[in-house]
Protein backbone atom coordinates (compact mmCIF):
# COMPACT_ATOMS: atom_id res chain seq x y z
CA UNK A 1 0.00 0.00 0.00
CA UNK A 2 1.28 3.70 -1.44
CA UNK A 3 0.09 6.32 1.05
CA UNK A 4 0.59 10.23 0.54
CA UNK A 5 2.01 12.41 2.96
CA UNK A 6 4.44 14.92 4.11
CA UNK A 7 8.10 14.31 4.68
CA UNK A 8 11.52 15.93 5.26
CA UNK A 9 13.18 14.36 2.19
CA UNK A 10 11.33 11.64 1.30
CA UNK A 11 11.91 9.92 4.65
CA UNK A 12 9.67 9.01 7.53
CA UNK A 13 11.48 10.07 9.92
CA UNK A 14 13.26 12.18 8.30
CA UNK A 15 16.83 12.52 8.42
CA UNK A 16 18.99 11.80 11.32
CA UNK A 17 21.04 15.29 12.31
CA UNK A 18 23.98 14.60 14.60
CA UNK A 19 26.49 17.46 16.24
CA UNK A 20 28.65 17.63 18.88
CA UNK A 21 28.01 20.12 22.01
CA UNK A 22 29.32 23.34 21.09
CA UNK A 23 28.51 23.10 16.65
CA UNK A 24 26.81 25.53 15.03
CA UNK A 25 24.27 24.08 12.86
CA UNK A 26 22.95 25.37 9.53
CA UNK A 27 20.12 23.79 8.38
CA UNK A 28 18.19 24.74 5.33
CA UNK A 29 15.16 24.32 4.65
CA UNK A 30 13.53 23.78 1.27
CA UNK A 31 9.45 24.59 1.29
CA UNK A 32 7.64 22.36 -1.51
CA UNK A 33 4.84 22.15 0.40
CA UNK A 34 1.37 23.91 -0.76
CA UNK A 35 1.61 26.38 2.88
CA UNK A 36 4.04 27.79 4.92
CA UNK A 37 5.63 25.77 7.54
CA UNK A 38 8.59 25.97 10.29
CA UNK A 39 11.00 23.74 11.91
CA UNK A 40 10.94 23.57 15.49
CA UNK A 41 14.00 22.40 17.49
CA UNK A 42 12.89 20.88 20.16
CA UNK A 43 14.30 20.97 23.23
CA UNK A 44 17.48 22.60 22.36
CA UNK A 45 18.33 26.31 24.29
CA UNK A 46 18.75 27.83 21.03
CA UNK A 47 18.68 31.87 20.16
CA UNK A 48 15.47 32.57 20.19
CA UNK A 49 15.24 33.69 16.15
CA UNK A 50 15.88 30.38 15.27
CA UNK A 51 13.46 28.60 17.02
CA UNK A 52 10.62 27.68 14.40
CA UNK A 53 7.42 29.47 16.10
CA UNK A 54 6.44 32.49 14.91
CA UNK A 55 6.51 35.43 16.05
CA UNK A 56 10.12 34.64 17.40
CA UNK A 57 11.22 33.45 13.75
CA UNK A 58 9.00 33.88 10.73
CA UNK A 59 7.13 30.71 8.84
CA UNK A 60 8.69 29.70 5.79
CA UNK A 61 6.19 30.34 3.05
CA UNK A 62 5.85 27.81 0.18
CA UNK A 63 8.43 27.96 -2.43
CA UNK A 64 10.84 29.63 -0.23
CA UNK A 65 13.91 28.44 1.36
CA UNK A 66 14.93 29.35 4.81
CA UNK A 67 18.22 28.37 6.41
CA UNK A 68 18.33 27.98 10.39
CA UNK A 69 21.50 28.70 12.53
CA UNK A 70 22.14 28.15 16.04
CA UNK A 71 24.58 26.67 18.34
CA UNK A 72 23.70 23.44 20.06
CA UNK A 73 24.62 23.69 24.47
CA UNK A 74 23.70 20.52 25.68
CA UNK A 75 24.41 17.04 25.21
CA UNK A 76 21.03 14.61 24.67
CA UNK A 77 17.95 13.46 22.38
CA UNK A 78 16.32 16.16 20.58
CA UNK A 79 13.94 16.21 17.69
CA UNK A 80 12.62 18.87 15.16
CA UNK A 81 8.91 19.08 13.66
CA UNK A 82 6.84 22.10 12.50
CA UNK A 83 4.75 24.32 14.34
CA UNK A 84 2.55 24.92 11.69
CA UNK A 85 -1.19 23.93 12.28
CA UNK A 86 -1.69 20.64 12.11
CA UNK A 87 1.21 19.50 9.62
CA UNK A 88 2.83 17.57 12.90
CA UNK A 89 0.24 15.13 12.32
CA UNK A 90 1.94 13.52 8.89
CA UNK A 91 5.48 12.76 8.68
CA UNK A 92 7.13 16.04 9.42
CA UNK A 93 9.28 14.62 11.89
CA UNK A 94 13.09 13.94 12.48
CA UNK A 95 15.54 12.86 15.06
CA UNK A 96 18.59 15.50 16.38
CA UNK A 97 21.39 13.72 18.49
CA UNK A 98 23.89 16.14 20.06
CA UNK A 99 26.80 14.30 21.76
CA UNK A 100 29.49 15.20 24.27
CA UNK A 101 32.96 13.45 22.78
CA UNK A 102 34.06 13.94 26.34
CA UNK A 103 31.43 11.25 27.51
CA UNK A 104 31.32 8.59 24.83
CA UNK A 105 28.71 7.07 27.74
CA UNK A 106 28.66 3.31 29.05
CA UNK A 107 26.87 1.54 25.91
CA UNK A 108 28.06 -0.57 22.83
CA UNK A 109 25.44 0.24 20.18
CA UNK A 110 22.84 2.63 19.94
CA UNK A 111 19.13 2.61 19.10
CA UNK A 112 17.25 5.44 17.76
CA UNK A 113 13.67 4.97 17.91
CA UNK A 114 10.91 7.35 17.11
CA UNK A 115 7.36 6.31 18.05
CA UNK A 116 4.45 7.81 15.92
CA UNK A 117 0.44 7.31 15.73
CA UNK A 118 -0.64 7.54 12.16
CA UNK A 119 -3.39 8.32 9.85
CA UNK A 120 -2.20 10.71 6.90
CA UNK A 121 -3.49 8.81 3.73
CA UNK A 122 -4.77 5.65 5.12
CA UNK A 123 -7.28 7.59 7.55
CA UNK A 124 -9.22 10.34 8.19
CA UNK A 125 -6.89 13.49 7.46
CA UNK A 126 -6.03 15.63 10.46
CA UNK A 127 -7.91 18.29 9.51
CA UNK A 128 -11.21 15.79 8.96
CA UNK A 129 -9.94 14.92 12.55
CA UNK A 130 -9.88 18.53 13.82
CA UNK A 131 -13.72 19.21 12.03
CA UNK A 132 -14.78 16.29 13.87
CA UNK A 133 -13.72 16.78 17.31
CA UNK A 134 -14.86 20.36 17.42
CA UNK A 135 -18.39 19.28 16.18
CA UNK A 136 -17.69 19.91 12.08
CA UNK A 137 -18.73 17.69 9.36
CA UNK A 138 -17.09 14.27 9.99
CA UNK A 139 -19.45 11.38 10.25
CA UNK A 140 -20.04 9.44 13.18
CA UNK A 141 -17.88 6.34 11.92
CA UNK A 142 -14.86 8.47 11.07
CA UNK A 143 -14.78 10.12 14.56
CA UNK A 144 -11.95 9.01 16.38
CA UNK A 145 -11.49 9.53 19.50
CA UNK A 146 -15.02 10.86 20.33
CA UNK A 147 -16.62 8.88 23.64
CA UNK A 148 -17.78 5.33 22.11
CA UNK A 149 -17.12 5.97 19.04
CA UNK A 150 -12.36 5.97 18.71
CA UNK A 151 -12.17 3.20 21.16
CA UNK A 152 -10.23 5.30 23.32
CA UNK A 153 -10.24 4.12 26.89
CA UNK A 154 -8.57 5.33 30.22
CA UNK A 155 -5.07 4.71 31.45
CA UNK A 156 -4.55 4.48 35.28
CA UNK A 157 -0.64 5.90 34.50
CA UNK A 158 -2.61 9.30 33.15
CA UNK A 159 -5.38 9.77 35.33
CA UNK A 160 -7.95 9.12 33.16
CA UNK A 161 -8.80 9.39 29.61
CA UNK A 162 -5.83 8.35 27.61
CA UNK A 163 -6.01 10.64 24.70
CA UNK A 164 -8.90 11.78 21.63
CA UNK A 165 -8.15 10.28 18.43
CA UNK A 166 -8.10 6.42 18.07
CA UNK A 167 -5.22 5.81 14.86
CA UNK A 168 -5.86 2.77 11.87
CA UNK A 169 -2.15 2.36 12.77
CA UNK A 170 0.93 3.20 15.44
CA UNK A 171 4.69 2.77 14.25
CA UNK A 172 8.50 2.50 15.74
CA UNK A 173 10.37 4.34 12.98
CA UNK A 174 8.34 4.56 9.81
CA UNK A 175 6.85 1.00 10.40
CA UNK A 176 3.82 -1.03 10.81
CA UNK A 177 3.94 -3.57 13.49
CA UNK A 178 3.31 -6.39 10.59
CA UNK A 179 6.18 -4.94 9.05
CA UNK A 180 8.76 -4.11 11.82
CA UNK A 181 12.56 -2.74 11.14
CA UNK A 182 14.89 -5.33 12.81
CA UNK A 183 18.35 -3.88 14.83
CA UNK A 184 21.02 -5.74 15.00
CA UNK A 185 23.10 -6.38 18.23
CA UNK A 186 25.18 -8.82 19.23
CA UNK A 187 24.40 -10.67 23.08
CA UNK A 188 26.09 -9.14 25.70
CA UNK A 189 25.91 -5.69 24.46
CA UNK A 190 24.90 -2.95 26.20
CA UNK A 191 22.14 -1.12 23.27
CA UNK A 192 21.29 2.74 24.58
CA UNK A 193 17.81 2.99 23.39
CA UNK A 194 17.26 6.94 22.57
CA UNK A 195 13.16 6.83 22.48
CA UNK A 196 11.54 9.88 21.04
CA UNK A 197 7.55 10.05 21.10
CA UNK A 198 6.70 12.22 17.75
CA UNK A 199 2.64 10.92 18.03
CA UNK A 200 0.15 13.59 18.48
CA UNK A 201 -2.34 12.29 20.35
CA UNK A 202 -0.53 9.11 21.88
CA UNK A 203 0.99 8.21 24.98
CA UNK A 204 3.27 4.92 24.74
CA UNK A 205 4.63 2.51 27.23
CA UNK A 206 7.10 1.06 26.14
CA UNK A 207 8.97 -2.81 26.65
CA UNK A 208 11.39 -5.10 24.82
CA UNK A 209 10.59 -8.58 25.81
CA UNK A 210 12.99 -10.34 28.11
CA UNK A 211 14.48 -7.33 29.24
CA UNK A 212 14.54 -4.53 32.07
CA UNK A 213 15.61 -1.28 31.03
CA UNK A 214 17.90 1.33 33.13
CA UNK A 215 16.52 4.81 32.64
CA UNK A 216 19.44 7.03 32.05
CA UNK A 217 18.16 10.24 30.86
CA UNK A 218 15.26 12.18 29.98
CA UNK A 219 14.66 15.03 27.54
CA UNK A 220 17.87 15.03 27.10
CA UNK A 221 19.36 15.32 30.28
CA UNK A 222 20.98 12.55 32.85
CA UNK A 223 19.00 11.10 35.37
CA UNK A 224 19.88 8.55 38.39
CA UNK A 225 20.26 5.48 37.03
CA UNK A 226 16.96 3.92 37.11
CA UNK A 227 15.89 0.05 36.72
CA UNK A 228 12.21 -0.36 35.17
CA UNK A 229 10.34 -3.17 32.62
CA UNK A 230 8.94 -0.31 31.01
CA UNK A 231 8.64 3.55 30.57
CA UNK A 232 5.43 5.55 29.62
CA UNK A 233 6.58 8.64 27.03
CA UNK A 234 4.43 11.09 26.26
CA UNK A 235 3.95 13.52 23.07
CA UNK A 236 7.20 15.61 23.03
CA UNK A 237 9.15 13.35 25.52
CA UNK A 238 12.23 11.49 24.98
CA UNK A 239 13.63 8.79 27.08
CA UNK A 240 16.88 7.55 26.98
CA UNK A 241 17.55 3.73 28.45
CA UNK A 242 19.97 0.43 28.43
CA UNK A 243 19.48 -2.85 27.91
CA UNK A 244 21.68 -6.04 28.36
CA UNK A 245 21.12 -7.72 25.17
CA UNK A 246 20.60 -11.19 25.46
CA UNK A 247 20.42 -14.00 23.04
CA UNK A 248 17.77 -14.50 20.20
CA UNK A 249 15.08 -12.15 18.98
CA UNK A 250 13.06 -10.12 21.03
CA UNK A 251 10.25 -7.36 20.09
CA UNK A 252 10.40 -4.06 20.96
CA UNK A 253 6.54 -3.15 22.00
CA UNK A 254 5.27 0.17 22.34
CA UNK A 255 1.73 0.12 23.08
CA UNK A 256 -0.74 2.94 22.65
CA UNK A 257 -1.75 3.66 26.15
CA UNK A 258 -5.62 3.29 26.37
CA UNK A 259 -5.97 2.71 22.70
CA UNK A 260 -6.13 -1.38 22.82
CA UNK A 261 -3.38 -1.08 19.65
CA UNK A 262 0.59 -1.41 19.47
CA UNK A 263 3.49 -0.37 17.36
CA UNK A 264 6.73 -2.66 17.52
CA UNK A 265 10.38 -3.18 15.77
CA UNK A 266 12.76 -6.22 16.63
CA UNK A 267 16.12 -6.31 18.46
CA UNK A 268 18.02 -9.44 16.98
CA UNK A 269 21.06 -10.92 18.51
CA UNK A 270 21.24 -14.47 17.34
CA UNK A 271 18.85 -17.25 16.27
CA UNK A 272 15.09 -17.16 16.59
CA UNK A 273 11.78 -16.57 15.42
CA UNK A 274 9.37 -12.68 16.12
CA UNK A 275 6.17 -13.47 18.05
CA UNK A 276 2.82 -12.36 17.19
CA UNK A 277 2.73 -8.76 15.28
CA UNK A 278 -0.41 -8.20 18.49
CA UNK A 279 2.07 -9.53 21.23
CA UNK A 280 2.31 -7.70 24.20
CA UNK A 281 5.82 -8.68 26.78
CA UNK A 282 5.01 -9.04 30.44
CA UNK A 283 7.28 -6.31 31.27
CA UNK A 284 4.48 -3.97 30.14
CA UNK A 285 2.64 -4.63 33.03
CA UNK A 286 5.65 -4.72 35.15
CA UNK A 287 7.49 -1.12 37.05
CA UNK A 288 7.02 1.37 34.55
CA UNK A 289 9.44 4.58 34.73
CA UNK A 290 7.23 8.07 34.92
CA UNK A 291 8.23 11.44 35.89
CA UNK A 292 8.11 10.39 39.42
CA UNK A 293 9.82 8.04 39.91
CA UNK A 294 13.19 9.58 38.30
CA UNK A 295 15.36 12.15 39.99
CA UNK A 296 18.30 14.70 38.27
CA UNK A 297 21.73 13.12 38.26
CA UNK A 298 23.39 16.14 40.66
CA UNK A 299 25.59 17.68 37.88
CA UNK A 300 22.46 18.85 35.95
CA UNK A 301 20.26 20.03 38.79
CA UNK A 302 19.46 23.61 38.17
CA UNK A 303 21.36 26.49 40.84
CA UNK A 304 19.23 27.12 43.46
CA UNK A 305 17.93 29.86 44.28
CA UNK A 306 15.47 31.95 46.07
CA UNK A 307 12.31 32.06 43.18
CA UNK A 308 11.81 36.02 42.35
CA UNK A 309 9.00 34.86 39.92
CA UNK A 310 6.03 32.68 40.14
CA UNK A 311 4.04 31.89 36.87
CA UNK A 312 1.09 30.11 36.63
CA UNK A 313 -0.55 27.69 33.79
CA UNK A 314 -3.96 26.51 34.79
CA UNK A 315 -4.88 24.47 31.69
CA UNK A 316 -9.10 23.82 31.45
CA UNK A 317 -11.01 22.67 28.38
CA UNK A 318 -13.66 19.59 27.82
CA UNK A 319 -14.29 17.41 24.92
CA UNK A 320 -17.79 18.98 24.21
CA UNK A 321 -17.12 21.85 22.75
CA UNK A 322 -13.42 21.36 21.92
CA UNK A 323 -12.05 24.14 23.39
CA UNK A 324 -8.69 23.90 25.12
CA UNK A 325 -7.28 26.91 27.56
CA UNK A 326 -4.32 28.21 29.41
CA UNK A 327 -5.58 30.64 32.10
CA UNK A 328 -8.71 31.29 30.81
CA UNK A 329 -7.42 32.49 27.47
CA UNK A 330 -7.16 30.68 24.32
CA UNK A 331 -3.60 31.67 22.29
CA UNK A 332 -5.47 33.81 20.12
CA UNK A 333 -6.42 36.01 23.34
CA UNK A 334 -3.67 34.96 25.10
CA UNK A 335 -2.13 37.08 28.08
CA UNK A 336 1.68 36.31 27.89
CA UNK A 337 3.17 35.12 30.94
CA UNK A 338 6.22 37.68 31.34
CA UNK A 339 9.75 37.10 33.40
CA UNK A 340 13.10 39.49 33.87
CA UNK A 341 16.82 37.85 32.13
CA UNK A 342 18.30 36.20 35.42
CA UNK A 343 15.25 35.80 37.55
CA UNK A 344 14.94 32.32 39.26
CA UNK A 345 10.79 30.96 38.68
CA UNK A 346 8.97 28.97 39.50
CA UNK A 347 5.95 27.43 36.45
CA UNK A 348 2.93 25.77 38.26
CA UNK A 349 0.79 24.00 36.63
CA UNK A 350 -2.75 23.20 38.06
CA UNK A 351 -4.81 21.06 35.62
CA UNK A 352 -8.71 21.10 35.80
CA UNK A 353 -9.38 19.23 32.71
CA UNK A 354 -10.62 15.39 32.92
CA UNK A 355 -7.60 14.79 30.39
CA UNK A 356 -3.45 14.99 30.87
CA UNK A 357 -1.84 17.57 29.21
CA UNK A 358 2.33 17.38 27.73
CA UNK A 359 3.44 20.96 28.62
CA UNK A 360 6.03 22.10 26.68
CA UNK A 361 8.12 24.86 27.14
CA UNK A 362 10.59 26.54 24.02
CA UNK A 363 13.77 27.48 24.74
CA UNK A 364 14.21 26.32 28.40
CA UNK A 365 14.85 23.37 30.49
CA UNK A 366 12.91 23.28 33.72
CA UNK A 367 13.42 20.97 37.18
CA UNK A 368 10.28 19.31 38.04
CA UNK A 369 9.32 19.49 41.45
CA UNK A 370 7.91 16.94 43.61
CA UNK A 371 5.82 17.23 45.92
CA UNK A 372 8.00 15.57 48.97
CA UNK A 373 10.22 18.25 48.29
CA UNK A 374 13.20 16.39 46.22
CA UNK A 375 14.57 17.56 43.09
CA UNK A 376 12.67 15.87 39.78
CA UNK A 377 14.25 15.30 36.55
CA UNK A 378 15.01 18.22 34.31
CA UNK A 379 13.05 18.34 30.95
CA UNK A 380 11.59 20.51 28.52
CA UNK A 381 8.13 18.55 28.58
CA UNK A 382 6.10 17.31 31.37
CA UNK A 383 2.85 15.22 31.56
CA UNK A 384 0.59 17.13 33.90
CA UNK A 385 -2.14 14.71 34.96
CA UNK A 386 -5.91 15.19 35.51
CA UNK A 387 -6.74 17.39 38.79
CA UNK A 388 -2.87 17.55 39.29
CA UNK A 389 -0.90 20.45 40.19
CA UNK A 390 3.05 20.81 39.11
CA UNK A 391 5.35 22.96 39.35
CA UNK A 392 8.74 23.11 37.90
CA UNK A 393 11.69 25.38 38.92
CA UNK A 394 13.92 27.31 35.83
CA UNK A 395 16.35 30.11 35.78
CA UNK A 396 15.65 32.92 32.79
CA UNK A 397 18.51 32.62 30.99
CA UNK A 398 17.44 33.45 27.43
CA UNK A 399 15.65 36.30 26.21
CA UNK A 400 12.91 36.22 23.77
CA UNK A 401 9.27 35.56 23.05
CA UNK A 402 9.21 31.51 24.22
CA UNK A 403 5.66 29.23 23.57
CA UNK A 404 4.39 27.03 26.38
CA UNK A 405 1.92 24.64 25.00
CA UNK A 406 0.01 21.32 25.46
CA UNK A 407 2.36 19.01 22.30
CA UNK A 408 -0.80 17.43 21.80
CA UNK A 409 -1.40 18.72 18.60
CA UNK A 410 -5.11 19.02 18.57
CA UNK A 411 -5.27 20.56 21.96
CA UNK A 412 -2.39 23.12 20.72
CA UNK A 413 -4.45 23.94 17.70
CA UNK A 414 -7.95 24.44 19.49
CA UNK A 415 -5.67 26.77 21.35
CA UNK A 416 -3.62 25.41 24.58
CA UNK A 417 -0.95 27.82 23.91
CA UNK A 418 1.11 30.86 25.79
CA UNK A 419 3.76 32.23 25.63
CA UNK A 420 6.77 33.28 28.19
CA UNK A 421 8.10 36.35 27.11
CA UNK A 422 11.14 38.42 28.89
CA UNK A 423 10.68 41.84 29.59
CA UNK A 424 12.92 44.87 30.63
Amino acid sequence: MIVGTQAYDNLVPGPLIRANVGDELAVTVKNDLAQATSVHWHGIALRNDMDGATPATPNIDAGKSFTYRFSVPDPGTYWAHPHTGLDLDAGLHLPLIVDDPADPGAYDVEWIVVLDDWTDGVGPSPQQIFDGLRGGAMSEEHMPGMPGMGGVGRSDLLGGDAGDVSYPYYLINGRIPAAPTTFSAKPGQRVRMRIINAGSDTAFRVALGGHRMTVTHTDGFPVVPTEVDAVLVGMGERYDVVVTAADGVFPLVASAEGKNAVARALLSTGAGSAPDPGFRPSELDGRVGTVQLLSAAPEVVLAAGKPDAALSAHLSGMMMPYDWRINGRTFSDTQPLTVRQGQHATLTFTNTAMMWHPMHLHGHTFQVMKPDGSVGPRKDTVNVLPNETLTVGLVADNPGIWMLHCHNTYHLEAGMMTSMNYVP
